[in-house]
């Protein structure tokens, strides 16, 4: 027989921003280690990276053309032998003699004693390819790359902070580095909690509603820069509570759940969770996801493992993981403080953004497009439906308007916005009704 519940523990009323420190200053970043670069994409570097060697290591041709020296082009149109050709990965058997020319392939080294490169359009070609005609005149250094020209030996590439982007990888591999020092990727696990929920497609029977928590969340961690751990759906037991708790502790960097930590009195995630790990209950001044737990729970090796606690609505999940856990989990990436959150810029309201007063901040689901007609201002209004089961109108969505105590703004407020996705463009004047 499972234990019987417990009186769950009263919530902390809390700011936005007393929740959002609470979280961050709780999920110090994972152990660095040494990570094969092929397989570091989205990690953080937790050390310098040196160049060992100049890039480009060698002057070579920016352009297919010829190899010459640039005062040989001073009286041009000039007509030059061409003496040889020169490709990529293959440099020329002897040096370029003064009145000489060599054909030259993009990437390839320079000949010693040639100094510029005039691209073929600017040539022509004569006697089936033993001379050359050069139509400009050039200076030294015209279409060549000089060592180093990128990157020189002892340059400091990147610094510990720096997430390993594509560009980033490609920058190791022209150093030739394999290894790098970095922070892990955070393995994170997501619970669904409740009797009233049915992962798939199974039938419906009555009272009951799909599980679409889970795998937003999943895909959410991913996102942000995670790895995902679906850790199940779990029924309103509080034996199978704690021991999907205990898994996701026992194996990854935090947990995420949803559901059961309202203010009732047998909300089971919350009994479980108080008496497992040290946890604090809030009730944040935000609508909507105003309730939120957070805390850690200890893992067999007595590390203390993050696990939040989120609301069950859809939408309140969802902005709850994008408030609270998103910069929480990307702390424990290693991401540096100005990189946690999603980004915030300032749009004009495009329609009305009607609220009441009620004591708490709102983030108001809303469409975003960047008004070219207008020097590229930031346009939003909303998505739709605000009400907290609402999924489809916070799919439609691009961004979280934030809205502070009071009645709301009019059309063509200036309003500070939460970018969920980039916005899209539009080229014609802005209206609520073309978003």
């Amino acid at each position: 027989m499972a234990p019987t519940p417990t009186l769950a523990p009263v919530a902390d009323q809390v700011t936005l921003d007393e929740a959002v420190a609470h979280v961050i200053a709780r999920c110090e970043p994972l152990v660095a280690g040494p990570v094969p670069a092929a397989a570091a994409r989205g990690l953080v570097l937790a050390g310098e990276v040196v160049a060992a060697e100049p890039v480009p290591p060698f002057a070579n041709t920016a352009m297919d053309g010829y190899a010459l020296r640039a005062a040989d082009t001073a009286d041009a149109p000039v007509t030059l032998p061409v003496v040889a050709e020169v490709a990529a990965g293959h440099p020329a058997e002897r040096a370029l003699a003064a009145g000489e020319a060599m054909r030259i392939f993009t990437g390839a080294p320079m000949p010693d004693g040639a100094d510029a490169v005039v691209m073929v359009e600017r040539t022509e070609r004569l006697d089936g390819g033993a001379a050359v005609r050069v139509g400009v005149a050039v200076e030294p250094g015209n279409h060549v790359r000089e060592p180093g020209e990128d990157l020189r030996a002892g340059d400091v590439v990147f610094r510990p902070g720096d997430e390993l982007t594509p560009a980033r990888l490609g920058v190791l591999a022209s150093l030739g580095v394999d290894e790098v020092v970095a922070f892990p990727r955070p393995r994170v696990g997501v619970i669904s909690t409740g009797d009233e929920l049915v992962p798939g497609p199974a039938p419906l029977r009555p009272g009951q509603i799909r599980d679409s928590n889970r795998p937003t969340l999943l895909a959410l961690v991913a996102d942000a820069g995670c790895e995902p751990v679906d850790l199940g759906w779990v029924p309103d037991d509080e034996a199978a509570i704690t021991a999907a708790v205990e898994t996701g502790v026992a194996t990854c960097d935090a947990v995420l759940s949803t559901g059961g930590v309202s203010m009732g009195d047998i909300d089971l995630v919350r009994v479980v969770l108080d008496r497992i790990g040290d946890m604090r209950w809030m009730q944040v001044a935000i609508r909507p996801a105003k309730p939120l737990a957070f805390g850690r729970v200890p893992n067999p090796d007595g590390r203390r493992v993050p696990v939040f606690g989120l609301p069950g609505n859809p939408v309140s999940s969802l902005v709850s993981f994008a408030i609270f856990a998103r910069p929480g989990l990307r702390r424990l990436a290693g991401f540096p403080d100005d990189r946690l959150h999603l980004p915030r810029l300032r749009a004009v309201a495009g329609e009305p953004l009607a609220r009441r007063p009620d004591g708490k901040t709102h983030f108001v689901r809303v469409v975003a497009a960047v008004d070219r007609s207008a020097g590229g201002r930031l346009v939003v209004a909303s998505s739709g439906g605000q009400g907290s089961h609402q999924l489809a109108a916070m799919a439609r969505a691009d961004g979280l308007v934030v809205l502070p105590d009071g009645p709301g703004v009019e059309a063509g407020a200036e309003v500070e916005v939460v970018l969920l996705s980039p916005p899209r463009a539009v080229g014609e004047p802005m209206s609520a009704a073309a978003l």
